[in-house]
C-alpha cells in the first residue's frame, strides 16, 4: 500500500469527476477573478486546477461553474509545473448558476 492509496481509503465522502470551466473571485479588497477547470466534487468540497500560483489556505472565494454556486475556503495548494491544484470546502451554496 503507498502513500497515495492510504490517503484515499481516508475519505468519507464520494468524489464525482468533473471537467467544466469554473470561476473562482477571492474575496478581499483587491477582488481577482480567474478561470478553472473543476477536476472532481463532493457533497462537501471540490478541486480545481488553475494557473494562479498567489492562491493560498484559508483564502475565501465566491465560486460559480454549471451546476453551483456559493462561497468556498482554500483549504491546500499544489503546485506542479506551471499549473496549481487546489482544494476547496464549500461554505454555503446557492443552487444553480
Amino acid at each position: 500500500m503507498n502513500m497515495r492509496t492510504c490517503i484515499l481509503e481516508q475519505r468519507s465522502e464520494r468524489r464525482d469527476p468533473a471537467a467544466v470551466e469554473i470561476w473562482l473571485t477571492l474575496e478581499g479588497a483587491s477582488a481577482v477573478e480567474l478561470v478553472g477547470c473543476l477536476l472532481d466534487s463532493s457533497q462537501s468540497g471540490f478541486r480545481v486546477s488553475h494557473k494562479y500560483t498567489a492562491l493560498s489556505s484559508g483564502q475565501r472565494v465566491r465560486f460559480r461553474h454549471n451546476k453551483n454556486r456559493g462561497n468556498a475556503l482554500v483549504m491546500w495548494n499544489r503546485i506542479l509545473n506551471h499549473q496549481t491544484e487546489s482544494g476547496f470546502l464549500i461554505l454555503d451554496e446557492q443552487g444553480p448558476a
